[in-house]
């Protein structure tokens, strides 16, 4: 598992080890782990060591000194290093450091930037060392400017940047622009949240974890990601002497005469996610459909309370003026049965849900949400502070929050907070959260009161419903990249998603080991 910490946790793990006097120390660690990092991208892309050309980007706080010491390192591997001052000081000491290494000096002055900015897009590497965990409110001034102007330029080589991208905010993940895109983000002490929550993501590129020393003082992490051994643990897996109903009863209110489709598929991405059976309640109509798709499915035009399950899949296809489906979705949620709530039955919701009530909505419908409860917020401004929106929504709702999105981010009302990026972008297609929706509630109809696999990750039983939708995130999110790359890398439908489901499902429950994991899966590959 990824643990994920805020700039105001890893500032204060930190302390003891500063007021001991060991301040210079986690520097110097830092500044290695930054500069090996870069050697390895240098001989990964072919590039001689000796003789590259090495520009840091050097802010006057302690960010500017680890990219100090970073690029005095690699001047001593005979890397041809330029530091571009951005602000009215420097680091002494490493500034100190990177001058004795031989490096070349250059202060932003409003006249020497355009030429500052030609050297770095020229560079082989750019160190972004401007702002570090402590700063608010993006880049300022010349910095802003020298920022920009590299962002436009036809870069030729490659961007790393120290603890962060400049302009991201660690806690959050929002962006004040501008912001260079990195390549590779070499972070220390532990992940920073808001580099696994967009759209700080979009900057951060590949994240490298370099351990300096402070581990030990960190607190419980912010955020997590679930990685393969952990979804291994997770994956609900049948006894000997199971049978149908004791391998969880899914019912799904789905679908209408607008969009019938929605029901087959949440019924199909529910099939091949391990359910025993899925009873389906809706329209004739659509229960024709779903008969036809999905032989395996029982299908009734009966009320929630006359359909025995151990969960309820509602919303998915379903309108406004769908009567009939959305007093089921509504009788579905006051069962107290686990539910996923999605799409339509969003704005049936009532005012208190419970952790086991999970909803999935993408970045408008959690805006329409906001709206209902009062609180202005559109769809751009949900999908500028991702992280604080489902966080906002979990504690306002009571309920277990799903955003889906690039990066798929899962709040509980309280405490847990996940991050999974499994997917590719083929997923942005119409109706993959419907299959999502259906992936979610089998595991829901499979969690049953067995707790002990959660317990294994810290997870504790009022925290599960959080974990769950995580690990239906991440099977979707790989099922979709597996489907994708069966077709060399090219577009996908949600049906193929459902398609690749099992196989998925088998390769992870095979994982043993974390080296197992990083060989069979695409994941973003943070280390």
């Amino acid at each position: 598992m990824i643990s994920a910490y805020t700039g105001t946790q890893v500032r204060a793990a930190e302390e003891p080890l500063l007021a001991a006097g060991l301040g210079d120390a986690l520097m110097q660690r830092a500044a290695r782990g930054l500069a090996n990092a870069v050697v390895h991208e240098l001989k990964d892309s072919g590039t001689r060591l000796s003789g590259a050309r090495v520009v840091v980007l050097a802010g006057k706080g302690n960010n500017g000194g680890d990219g100090l010491y970073a690029a005095a390192f690699l001047a001593s591997r005979g890397m041809r290093t330029t530091a571009v001052l951005t602000g009215d000081a420097a680091h002494p000491a490493g500034l100190a450091a990177f001058e004795r290494a031989g490096g070349r000096v250059h202060r932003l002055t409003e006249a020497a930037l355009p030429g500052l900015a030609a050297e770095a897009a020229a560079a082989d590497v750019v160190i972004d060392a401007v702002l570090g965990t402590g700063a608010k409110g993006g880049l300022r001034g010349s910095a802003a400017d020298l920022i920009q102007a590299i962002t436009d330029a036809h870069l030729h080589g490659f961007v790393v940047a120290c603890d962060l991208p400049s302009g991201v905010d660690a806690d959050t993940g929002e962006a004040a622009a501008p912001v260079l895109p990195a390549d590779l983000t070499v972070t220390f002490g532990g992940a920073k949240s808001g580099l696994l929550a967009d759209p700080g993501a979009d900057y951060a590129g590949r994240v490298l974890v370099v351990p300096i020393g402070i581990e030990e003082h960190l607190p419980e992490p912010a955020l997590r990601r679930l990685e393969g051994p952990d979804l291994a643990r997770l994956l609900p897996q049948p006894a000997r002497r199971a049978q149908k109903y004791s391998r969880g009863v899914l019912g799904v209110v789905a679908g209408s005469e607008d969009y019938p489709g929605a029901a087959v598929l949440a019924c199909r991405g529910a099939l091949a996610a391990g359910v025993g059976m899925v009873r389906y309640l809706g329209p004739p109509s659509v229960a024709d459909l779903v008969r036809q798709s999905c032989p395996e499915v029982v299908c009734s035009t009966g009320t929630v309370a006359e359909s025995r399950v151990q969960a309820w899949l509602v919303g998915s296809g379903m309108g406004p003026h769908d009567h009939e489906q959305l007093t089921r979705a509504r009788d579905a949620i006051a069962s107290d049965l686990p539910v996923v709530a999605d799409a339509g039955a969003l704005p049936a919701l009532p005012a208190i849900l419970a952790p086991h009530v999970v909803l999935t909505p993408h970045a408008g419908e959690l805006a329409s949400l906001f709206h209902r409860l009062g609180r202005g917020e559109n769809r751009e401004s949900v999908e500028a502070a991702t992280l604080g929106a489902v966080r906002h929504a979990a504690d306002r709702t009571g309920a277990t929050v799903l955003l889906k999105g690039a990066t798929t981010l899962v709040a509980a009302p309280w405490g847990a907070t996940y991050s999974q990026a499994d997917g590719t972008p083929w997923l942005a297609t119409a109706g993959s959260g419907d299959v999502l929706a259906g992936v979610i509630g089998a595991l829901l109809a499979q969690a049953g009161s067995d707790v002990g696999r959660f317990r294994q990750l810290g997870v504790e039983p009022d925290g599960r419903w959080a974990a769950i939708a995580a690990l239906g995130a991440a099977l979707h999110g790989q099922a979709g990249r597996a489907a994708s790359e069966a077709v060399s890398g090219g577009p996908i439908t949600a049906g193929r998603v459902a398609d690749a489901l099992p196989e998925t499902w088998g390769k992870v429950s095979m994982l043993s080991n974390y080296g197992a994991w990083k060989r069979n899966s695409h994941s973003q590959p943070l280390r």
